[in-house]
């Protein structure tokens, strides 16, 4: 056939004849560029869109999802003799080709709907060249007009219609083709057209996506002035090739041609920023994963093209009800933009047991438009890493003093410890040991948080209160490097990626710049019984063959005994119940842990902690800058003013108690006794010594020294006299015992009760000694008859010695 037609064209036979021949026998059609989809999850199980991604948006259909309409349509236009031709038409194609020949290049197509699709699979695969220079090349040759172009594309398309049947070829062909812009395929193009999908096409609309197909940008209805060129293609070519070809009828046609073309445009879902109830920080944290991690691909450019082509379905942790709670917890609570200070909010939840990420909300519009308002929008995500869209992380405060009970309890303490928080203690590189490296350039003083005064407590009563100086005490007794090992099993690690800080300030009071998921999956592994699992976004995921793709999972690792978690979950019960955390406190049944936490200069302010279901982080502070978040007053969208960095309390407390507590929440395990009961140790006699000495002997029996200054004693002045409590006593070990010190000033005091008057003032010579008259009227010896105070010992100089006598008559 190809010989005579080179003929007539003129064309050289011999070389044309060759290139055609040479060519593989048919096309195989190459996996189509789809549209990739990220889903959460609704409360009932069901699954729902929050973004797609697509470098052509497209949704792969089978034979029976499009409406009979489109297909009729198609091959009454295109091809009316598509289902009996062999992959070309030949009378139409000779003649094609002498009109192309005298006229200089291709302005006839005749191409049959195998051949388009010939075409089409040639484009699509030009376009999913990454190389910019030989994607050009490819597209130019794949829509080059000249003969031999045509020449291939006729041979490719009869080994086509070889190797699959014409509802394949058809059903190609309508999935591939071009509908203007970005919309590829029949699904897409009805959604986006009509918001229907494909199988629901009326004769009107699919004979108006059919008239596209000829000149995609030039009849796409979502211009407006390009309507009136689709009703007249769609009616003169279209509806009347529908009609000659017996696909409608001619009431259909007239039905069809009177309907007026009414476009319902409705745009993908495309990138986070079309996400609800604030998940667009999430959708970006997904899509973050999805470029970075190689399990999607070797290079960034192979991950990057599997998300914007690869027709993924990735389904998420995301649950929407909770998402929608954190959400409205963090905007009534937290204002999106303040003029005092750059405030910014997070709060994240983590599910133990599973590392699964439930909620992750924050007080900013999620945004990447650079013209979009910056003090209201951001496409920062405040809850994660620098690596993942986040920020560089916020000071954590004494939200690490988690990990210092943790070693604490491990290293053999408990809570029930007495230790000592008073102000203005020093410590220095003598008294702190890190084995992991220098702890303090010359002497540290920490006040505490509140300026309380501190004093001696129970490490329970101390982590309520969150006592920076008795943590600072505890730390004199530990390795900071062990505190920091605990905590890097609990998977805490800067924001930034810089090593984390293991010094005295950064390890005990929260110095290092965190992420909230950083901390809120820490608090979960706690919860879990001590078992730490890495945070998870993505459930599963297919691809568009409906096939599974491996995503990352959890690990778990056991990072404490479960003993150990047990009685760091008591104490930060405590802390919710009684503690700094008690305006937070939900207080409906429901069991709750917490830990808050204030940094340097009150920038910062969280809390940590859930149930034994839901783990969440809440924090507000400052983006950038230094403004004192206790000292500042904010007022959210619910209008309420709400000052002393109480905000992130009330954000946590609204997101439990509002919807979080009826996931239900379990007991938690009651803590061994060792690990909470208060040792005791007995008061060793100091008496006698110097005070230097006594406060030596009651440090290394385990209790701290007061002294108590000096006191009347017989002892020889500057000797302990005694101490409170006293010399044998049993009292809680590390508790203060306070040393007395003798002036020296007590005189023994005898009895000189029967003694002659004579024989007693000579007894009392030095004595104050007042002295009365009996009145028994009988007493007439020259004696005492009593004395006050009796015998002891006593200060000469304070002391009056009453006594009475009875008189010699």
């Amino acid at each position: 056939m190809v010989t005579p037609a080179l003929a007539v064209t003129g064309l050289a036979a011999n070389n044309t004849i060759g290139v055609f021949e040479n060519l593989p026998s048919y096309i195989k059609p190459d996996a189509l560029s789809q549209t990739s989809s990220i889903y959460a999850k609704n409360a009932d199980g069901s699954d729902v869109l929050l973004a797609s991604f697509f470098d052509q948006n497209r949704q792969t259909v089978g034979w029976t999802d499009i409406s009979q309409n489109f297909k009729d349509a198609i091959v009454s236009t295109e091809d009316p003799r598509f289902y009996v031709h062999g992959g070309m038409d030949v009378q139409s194609t000779v003649r094609a080709l002498v009109a192309n020949t005298v006229s200089g290049g291709i302005t006839s197509g005749a191409s049959t709907i195998s051949q388009q699709y010939v075409k089409n699979i040639l484009v699509q695969r030009a376009e999913a060249i990454s190389d910019p220079v030989a994607q050009k090349a490819a597209y130019d040759d794949a829509t080059a007009t000249t003969t031999d172009r045509k020449l291939k594309e006729m041979k490719l398309a009869i080994g086509l219609e070889k190797e699959y049947s014409k509802d394949d070829i058809l059903l190609g062909y309508m999935n591939i083709a071009l509908f203007g812009g970005q919309i590829y395929g029949i699904q897409a193009a009805s959604r986006y057209f009509f918001n229907v999908n494909a199988d629901s096409l009326s004769i009107a609309q699919a004979a108006s996506l059919a008239a596209m197909v000829n000149e995609p940008e030039g009849l796409r209805i979502d211009d407006p002035t390009k309507i009136q060129a689709n009703k007249d293609r769609r009616d003169k070519d279209v509806l009347a090739s529908m009609l000659k070809e017996h696909a409608i009828s001619q009431t259909e046609f007239d039905a069809a041609v009177a309907t007026p073309v009414e476009p319902h445009i409705t745009p993908p879902s495309t990138g986070c920023q079309t996400a609800s109830n604030g998940a667009g920080f999430f959708c970006d944290y997904v899509k973050r994963i999805i470029e970075q991690d190689p399990t999607f691909g070797a290079t960034q450019d192979e991950r990057d093209h599997n998300l914007n082509t690869g027709g993924y379905k990735i389904y998420t942790t995301l649950d929407t009800n909770l998402q929608a709670a954190a959400n409205t917890a963090v905007s009534d609570y937290v204002p999106q933009s303040m003029s005092s200070v750059d405030i910014g909010g997070a709060f994240v939840t983590v599910e133990p047991g599973t590392g699964k990420i439930l909620a992750m909300a924050q007080n900013k519009t999620y945004s990447q438009d650079p013209s979009a308002d910056p003090a209201t929008n951001t496409a920062v995500n405040y809850s994660t890493d620098s690596a993942f869209g986040g920020s560089t992380g916020f000071q954590n405060g004494s939200t690490s003093k988690l990990f210092v009970i943790l070693d604490w309890l491990k290293t053999g303490h408990s809570l029930g410890d007495i230790v000592n928080g008073a102000n203005n203690q020093k410590f220095t590189t003598a008294n702190i040991h890190n084995s992991c490296g220098d702890t303090v350039n010359g002497v540290y003083t920490a006040g505490n948080d509140a300026g309380e005064a501190g004093g001696r407590a129970s490490v329970l009563t101390q982590f309520d209160d969150s006592v920076n100086n008795a943590f600072l005490n505890m730390a004199t007794q530990l390795d900071l490097c062990d505190i920091n090992a605990i905590a890097s099993s609990f998977g805490m690690h800067r924001a930034s990626g810089k090593p984390m800080d293991t010094g005295l300030y950064a390890t005990i009071l929260g110095g290092n710049e965190v992420a909230p998921l950083t901390m809120a999956a820490a608090y979960a592994g706690v919860a879990n019984k001590g078992a730490f699992c890495t945070p998870v976004a993505i459930s599963s995921i297919t691809d568009a063959t409906g096939a599974a793709v491996d995503v990352p999972k959890t690990t778990c690792t056991q990072a404490i005994d479960p003993k150990i978690a047990a009685a760091a979950l008591y104490a930060m019960q405590s802390v919710v119940q009684n503690g700094t955390a008690t305006t937070g406190n939900p207080n409906d049944g429901t069991p709750h842990f917490g830990k808050t936490g204030t940094t340097d200069i009150e920038k910062d302010v969280w809390i940590v902690g859930g149930t034994s279901k839901l783990v969440s982080a809440s924090w507000v502070g400052n983006v950038n800058g230094s403004v004192s978040i206790r000292h500042t007053t904010v007022t959210g969208n619910n209008g309420q003013a709400v000052g002393s960095g109480y905000s992130r309390l009330y954000v946590w407390k609204q997101f439990y108690k509002g919807t979080a507590d009826a996931y239900g929440g379990d007991s938690f395990p009651q803590p061994d006794s060792s690990l909470t009961k208060t040792a005791t140790a007995t008061v060793p006699d100091v008496s006698g010594g110097t005070i230097d000495q006594a406060q030596s002997k009651l440090t290394s029996a385990g209790f701290g020294f007061s002294d108590g200054g000096q006191v009347d004693s017989d002892k020889p002045a500057g000797q302990v006299a005694n101490t409170n409590p006293s010399a044998g006593s049993s009292v809680a070990k590390g508790s203060s015992v306070t040393a007395y010190t003798s002036n020296g000033k007590l005189t023994p005091l005898g009895d000189t009760t029967g003694q002659s008057t004579a024989a007693a003032a000579a007894a009392l010579a030095g004595w104050n000694v007042t002295t009365t008259v009996s009145p028994d009227p009988k007493c007439t010896s020259d004696t005492i008859v009593s004395q006050n105070p009796g015998a002891g010992s006593y200060n000469k100089s304070t002391t009056t010695v009453a006594v009475v006598v009875c008189p010699k008559k």
